[in-house]
């Protein structure tokens, strides 16, 4: 662990194969995946190369859905899911759907936190650290966080869950809309109108 850094973080939420392009996945995963791992590669940047500290860069998080068994959160063998509360089976821990997706590179991330283990957990704020009960919140936290940049994949899920979290944990928030990818176009629009209100920045590209 880092022990000098900047007071933002980066949250890139469950870029995992499922949600690119397996049995969840949306229509601009890959294209997000990509732009996610060019960003965090400025990012990370020199200070990786050169070996420097980074106390000039945000801390980077990545979020996983690392179901084992969800109650309920998968759709019955033999029933439609209803893409609301029900869903096809996928990233089920420890398999390929469950990884990170090959356009994004692991090693980006500062750290790594799992959710929805034995439940549906949809914000990255459910999670906790790899074999660790450290959650997202506490590491913020432990760290001085004072403002979340948030991008990856669902923007109408699994984001716009962790935004509102994040701005309910006191965090400034914002989420870079070229960097996320949606289930819908039109629950995308709503998602990021929701989070315009409830305070949270959206921008295009990230600066």
């Amino acid at each position: 662990m880092v022990s000098t850094h900047s007071r933002e973080a980066i949250i890139v939420v469950d870029v995992q194969n499922d949600f690119v392009d397996g049995s969840l996945g949306t229509a601009r995963g890959v294209e997000v995946a990509r732009g996610i791992n060019a960003w965090l590669r400025e990012v990370v940047g020199a200070d990786a190369e050169e070996g420097a500290e980074i106390n000039s860069r945000p801390l980077i998080a990545g979020t996983m859905d690392w179901h084992i068994n969800p109650q309920g959160h998968f759709a019955p063998e033999g029933e439609e899911p209803d893409y609301e509360n029900t869903w096809p089976v996928h990233c089920v821990a420890d398999t390929h759907g469950a990884q990170v997706c090959g356009e994004l590179n692991p090693e980006l991330m500062d750290v790594w936190f799992h959710k929805g283990e034995y439940t549906a957990a949809y914000s990255g704020f459910e999670g906790h650290l790899a074999r660790e009960e450290q959650t997202l919140k506490q590491w913020l936290n432990s760290l001085e966080i004072e403002h979340v940049t948030i991008v990856g994949i669902a923007t109408d899920f699994c984001v716009r869950a962790t935004a509102e979290d994040a701005l309910k944990a006191g965090f400034g928030v914002t989420v870079v809309e070229e960097l996320c990818s949606a289930v819908s176009e039109d629950g995308a629009a709503k998602a990021l109108d929701a989070l315009r209100a409830a305070g949270a920045e959206v921008i295009a590209q990230p600066r």
